[in-house]
């Protein structure tokens, strides 16, 4: 019967501690919006990039302000560039690319999205979207927040 009561006990214990403790979120992907970098394309006097959204949110946003910082091979600021990406529907993944005026693509080393700008549904403002995108690069230029 003692060890009976004692293992209910620890079960309780347990059980309560089990729910007392927040889950651990390393790095959240089901409410993240990735970005890669998947292409640079040599336009005249511009590089042209292509990036893959992929929104892995239940939110579709009307609006995705994005400031970028471009840096040479050497690390050092080229141009800072803001762009519009949205729309952007929920659950979806989608190819948006930009036109970098006066500026060619093999002088690029970095790109750092440096801000978001703007970040709207079709309630308003969301709050945390810097801190729910997730960057990444299939070329040698690194992608990076």
């Amino acid at each position: 019967m003692r060890s009976s009561l004692a293992h209910s006990i620890t079960c309780l214990l347990l059980s309560c501690l089990a729910l007392s403790t927040p889950p651990v979120l390393a790095e959240d992907t089901a409410g993240s919006i990735e970005i890669e970098l998947n292409k640079l394309e040599s336009q005249a006097n511009a590089c042209r990039p292509y990036l893959v959204f992929d929104n892995k949110t239940d939110t579709g946003f009307e609006s995705l302000g994005l400031e970028l910082v471009l840096f040479d091979q050497d690390g050092f600021i080229l141009k800072r560039f803001g762009l519009e990406a949205g729309p952007l529907a929920a659950g979806k993944t989608s190819v948006k690319l930009f036109e970098i005026a006066d500026l060619s693509c093999d002088t690029l080393g970095r790109i750092l999205l440096n801000a978001v700008t703007a970040c709207t549904d079709a309630s308003g403002p969301v709050d945390g979207c810097l801190a729910r995108m997730r960057t990444s690069s299939r070329l040698p230029v690194d992608f990076f927040k």
